[in-house]
């Protein structure tokens, strides 16, 4: 598995409140919701579909062919 990089993310409580329930509608850790979003997010600004959930119910983007 590729290392993964490590930040301080400020989040007000609200929005904190918000992605856990979120999270735990999708069976996702916040961690693993917002890795989800930012995917997505950016398999969107790539002009792709957004990808299918990975391991551990994170979406894993795709390989250029």
């Amino acid at each position: 598995m590729p290392a993964k990089k490590s930040f301080l993310l400020r989040l007000s409580h609200e929005m904190w409140r918000e992605l856990e329930r979120w999270a735990n509608d999708e069976f996702r850790s916040v961690n693993g919701q917002i890795e989800s979003i930012l995917h997505e997010a950016i398999a969107r600004r790539r002009g792709k579909e957004a990808p299918g959930p990975g391991p551990g119910g994170t979406s894993t983007p795709r390989e250029e062919t």
